[in-house]
């Protein structure tokens, strides 16, 4: 039976009962994890640990509870709205849909190269006879080709293979400089030194925190997950896919503070390849090779989720804006999403196409200084705008009761609003 959302009306699976068997149907959140977490956030989080040891583990700690917030109410309104993200967005007014139409279309495209980018430069340190614009392109037509010929079962076990590669290449570094445990359980005390403020705000509201958020529900769809019957499912594998993504961060938090303290580290996809050649300086090649391995895993798999995830959100965006106008009581039948977008639709492999071969043109030229502006300003506000929704939608009407937000949801819902206001205003303001 197929649970590929090209291929019209999809019959629901058996719920998993035990926890055995509900480990087994884990995978969009494995998906959201592997997707949200890029090069560049892992960077941030080892600059973080260099400059302040363990002292903001904690931070991780409630950026991660904040996360599995955000994750399980996207979920939740996917499976007992009977809607998608993007027609619950509708509802609110066609201006959602402008300004999501307007922000995927230049996000996509500057993404795309710097997706490519980040793939291609570890490659480039393991085999530096290629130039890391060329990988960038192999990395960006590999991700290309298998999302537009795989289908979703098989995208979600070469992420799965991917976040396995990611563990033992980020989890095994921070394990071979040796933490120190009692610094280690010392930093789950919530402390604020001088000068980490802004470091503070970016570990609980920066890793993991993208448009890619909104494409959880689409996968949860595509794996047959389709009424409330699949809540605690869904809760437990969202919960599972920002712990493991919680792991990866403390793992690198570990590794600056122990072995890049009062180093002077890079920002950006570079910095990870400088904590490769410290490793290599300190251990030898041997620990070099699978770090730069598992800095690829990384990257690719933000590449292949994003080629396939945001694609979906686009394609879905497209169907909606074509709807016709519908009062907040009427409901669309999923599997009506399932006949007229999702993967296969032309909007959808467009939106592949745009994702790989205009941002090529990136590859050899400095991002424009209007295009990079766009995009700083469209994304700062995308966080504060997804919580914002869903705790409006999960308040109201447009979902069975059962689906509505209580208090916990609401509270945490409330400080991911306030969080990503403020760091959508600092951006702004530093944009401009």
């Amino acid at each position: 039976m197929s649970s590929d959302p090209s291929h019209g009306k999809v019959a629901e699976p058996e719920v998993p009962i035990g926890l055995k068997a509900k480990a087994r149907q884990i995978g969009p959140g494995i998906m959201a994890a592997a997707t949200g977490v890029g090069a560049g956030d892992l960077v941030a989080t080892m600059v973080a640990g260099s400059r302040y040891g363990y002292t903001l583990l904690w931070a991780v700690i409630v950026g991660t509870i904040f996360k599995i917030a955000l994750g399980e109410a996207v979920g939740r309104w996917h499976l007992t709205s009977g809607r998608t993200m993007l027609s619950g967005w509708r509802t609110l007014g066609r201006w959602v849909l402008v300004y999501f139409g307007i922000y995927a279309v230049v996000w996509g495209f500057v993404y795309g190269a710097t997706a490519m980018s980040a793939s291609g430069l570890p490659l480039n340190a393991l085999f530096p006879a290629v130039d890391v614009r060329y990988w960038a392109m192999l990395c960006g037509l590999a991700g290309f080709v298998l999302v537009w010929f795989s289908r979703y079962a098989v995208i979600e076990k070469v992420m799965t293979a991917l976040v396995g590669v990611m563990f033992v290449a980020v989890v095994g570094t921070a394990i071979l400089v040796t933490p120190n445990l009692v610094e280690t359980f010392q930093g789950f005390v919530p402390r604020l030194p001088d000068g980490s403020f802004v470091y503070v705000l970016g570990l609980i509201g920066g890793v993991g925190g993208t448009i890619t958020m909104a494409a959880y529900g689409y996968w949860t769809l595509a794996k047959g997950w389709r009424s409330s019957r699949w809540l605690s499912m869904m809760r437990l594998d969202n919960a599972t896919g920002y712990v493991t993504t919680a792991i990866f961060v403390v793992a690198m938090l570990i590794v600056g503070a122990e072995l890049l303290a009062g180093h002077n580290v890079v920002d950006g996809d570079e910095g990870l390849l400088m904590l490769g050649n410290t490793l290599a300086a300190d251990y030898g090649q041997w620990a070099r090779i699978p770090f730069l391995v598992g800095f690829w895993a990384v990257s690719f798999s933000s590449l292949v989720g994003v080629w396939n995830g945001v694609s979906l959100l686009f394609a879905d965006w497209w169907r909606t804006w074509r709807l016709p106008r519908y009062t907040v009581g009427e409901a669309e039948e999923l599997a009506d999403y399932d006949h007229r977008a999702g993967i296969g639709s032309p909007v959808f492999r467009g939106y592949i196409v745009w994702l790989t071969f205009p941002p090529m043109a990136l590859l050899f030229l400095d991002q424009p200084f209007q295009l990079t502006v766009t995009y700083g300003a469209l994304g700062a506000l995308f966080m504060p705008f997804l919580a914002g929704t869903l705790l409006f939608l999960l308040n109201s009407n447009r979902v069975e009761r059962v689906g509505r937000s209580g208090w916990l949801s609401n509270t945490l819902l409330s400080l991911c609003l306030g969080l990503f206001g403020y760091l959508a205003v600092d951006k702004l303001i530093g944009l401009f």
